[in-house]
C-alpha cells in the first residue's frame, strides 16, 4: 500500500492509549501507524526495536489484512513495554 497512514484495515483489537492526559483510540492500521510515527524518534528511542517491529508489521498489514494479527501483537508489545496501556 502506498500510504500506510490512510489504511482503514481494522486491527484485531482496539487500543485506548493515554497520552498527555488524553485518551487516543487506535482501531485501524492507519490510526496506529500515524500515532507511532508522528511522535518524535527520541520518545521511542528506549523502545526502538519494538517500535521498528510495530512499524514494519503495520506496513505489511496495510497491504495484506491477513497480517493484522501480527501487527496487533507488535503494537501490544510496544505499548505494554512503554506502559501506555
Amino acid at each position: 500500500m502506498a500510504d500506510v497512514s490512510s489504511s482503514d484495515t481494522p486491527l484485531k483489537a482496539t487500543f485506548k492509549v493515554r497520552l498527555n492526559g488524553e485518551t487516543v483510540t487506535l482501531a485501524t492500521v492507519g490510526q496506529a501507524h500515524r500515532f507511532i510515527t508522528n511522535l518524535s524518534a527520541v520518545e521511542w528511542m528506549e523502545f526502538r526495536s519494538l517500535h521498528d517491529d510495530a512499524v514494519a508489521a503495520l506496513e505489511l498489514a496495510a497491504g495484506n489484512a491477513m497480517l493484522t494479527v501480527q501487527a496487533t501483537n507488535a503494537l501490544r508489545a510496544l505499548f505494554v513495554r512503554a506502559r501506555m496501556l
